[in-house]
């Protein structure tokens, strides 16, 4: 196997019989996928179910020659790299093939020498087109941004703040609302820290119990309490070497950040029920909702530990403050939840405006799980305001009175002109417009009426 997900898939297209079975039989050697089509039309019905990165196709053939299969393929599969196969004389076809995007041509008669030799050129530039790829993904896994969606000013600020800031080892304590991607932050903190190739261990203190926590976190020794049928060693030596996630750090017991706070400054870990300690190497990131300052005012949270993990703050923007990002995530979240049984591919601009004016108390996760319903009741490809939850979508109760002379510069005039525009670019045409607008037919239906355009 030649190290990619797949071998570089070659597709010979030729109406006799023969020159296919040739043109075969010339690549035996190589490894490549070789798939074949005698005419234009089974080319194209092969190409949508099968994956092709290149063909060979013949110039004359009857029906569709080789033109015109070249035109239809470059318009829908621009990505696959294209041969002519002219004969005698057909040069000046051939330049014409070169000016519709085709790689090369070769004219009849010719060495099968020289065409395995132009097919590997094609292959060489595939095999470079699939190292990028894959070298893409990869730096983009390491650095951890393929999940912080955002290009608001604020993210780009959290982003370069976190980019400075893996490097070191400090601790670092995440503040932010629930639903913000504390995680996600963290995670991009070890992706960029010379801790990258070791665990990352998230830990989520809220979801675990306090008289298991503690077995959880430093591990137990072999009948320590009942039930310790074997020794465990605990998440904080699972993540030696690595990065250990305390998710809602302020829901830990006094008891628990006792001894948590011992490993710190020992870098050593006993499990319980054992007098052996272990010495770790981790760099701990936590994370909080609360106002750890007001918990350690309460003496709900030791005052020595928190300057341990508060060496570096990072606070994460609540959703409210980058609303600019919404059209991005929530494409984001389409392609994401994309499956063969979900017609949705985009969201309509209409429905945006309701997105972009909705306070979002649940931060990005709230979008997630919006998009996410959207798109299961979803009935087209595209997500209008319908589609959204009832407290997204609150439509008004009775049409705005006076809209026939509109203060000059408002949403309505602009909103009434683009949608004069539109009529008149598609003709009058209300089921085009609306595509156009990326509106429903039903709700450029209601314009019409709310703006009396007569259409």
């Amino acid at each position: 196997m030649n190290g990619y997900q797949f071998k570089f898939s070659l597709l010979l297209v030729d109406d006799e019989p023969n020159v296919l079975s040739t043109l075969k039989k010339t690549f035996l050697n190589d490894d490549y996928d070789i798939h074949t089509a005698f005419n234009g039309r089974e080319a194209l019905e092969l190409i949508k179910d099968v994956r092709i990165d290149a063909a060979l196709i013949d110039l004359n053939m009857p029906g569709m020659d080789g033109l015109s299969l070249l035109k239809k393929i470059k318009k829908v599969y621009p990505h696959i790299m294209i041969i002519m196969l002219t004969g005698h004389g057909g040069v000046k076809e051939a330049v014409k093939a070169i000016k519709l995007s085709a790689m090369d041509f070769l004219e009849k008669p010719f060495l099968p020498e020289e065409l395995c030799a132009r097919v590997a050129q094609l292959h060489q530039i595939w095999r470079l087109k699939e190292e990028n790829r894959s070298l893409e993904a990869k730096m983009e896994f390491k650095f951890g941004f393929h999940q912080l969606v955002g290009n608001s000013t604020i993210m780009l600020k959290l982003k370069e703040m976190i980019a400075q800031v893996g490097l070191t080892d400090a601790s670092i304590l995440i503040l932010g609302e629930t639903g913000t991607g504390k995680e996600l932050v963290a995670r991009a903190l070890h992706y960029h820290s010379p801790r990258a190739g070791n665990n990352f261990v998230p830990v989520d203190c809220s979801a675990i119990s306090e008289t298991v926590m503690e077995s959880e976190l430093f591990g137990h020794a072999k009948g320590a309490f009942t039930g310790a049928h074997i020794s465990t060693q605990g998440l904080i030596r699972s993540a030696d070497n690595g990065t250990l996630f305390l998710d809602e750090v302020g829901e830990l017991s006094l008891g628990v950040q006792a001894k948590l706070l011992r490993t710190i400054q020992e870098k050593e870990v006993r499990p319980v029920g054992n007098t052996k300690s272990h010495k770790v190497d981790i760099r701990i990131i936590g994370a909080t909702n609360r106002d750890l300052v007001q918990e350690v005012v309460q003496k709900n949270f030791r005052e020595d530990l928190f300057y341990r993990l508060n060496v570096i703050t990072i606070d994460v923007p609540c959703f409210r403050d980058r609303k600019e990002d919404i059209p991005l995530l929530a494409r984001y979240f389409i392609k994401r939840f994309s499956t063969d049984d979900s017609p949705v591919k985009d969201v309509s601009q209409e429905a945006l405006a309701y997105l972009g004016n909705y306070d979002w108390p649940g931060n990005v996760r709230e979008l997630e799980n919006t998009i996410r319903r959207a798109m299961a009741l979803g009935k087209g490809e595209i997500i209008f305001p319908e589609d959204l939850p009832a407290n997204i979508y609150i439509p008004p109760s009775k049409p705005f009175q006076g809209i026939d002379h509109p203060t000059e510069g408002s949403l309505a005039v602009n909103e009434k002109a683009a949608i004069q525009d539109t009529l008149a670019k598609s003709g009058n045409n209300r089921k085009k417009a609306a595509q156009m607008l990326g509106i429903s037919e039903a709700t450029i239906y209601r314009r019409l009426k709310k703006y009396r355009i007569k259409g």
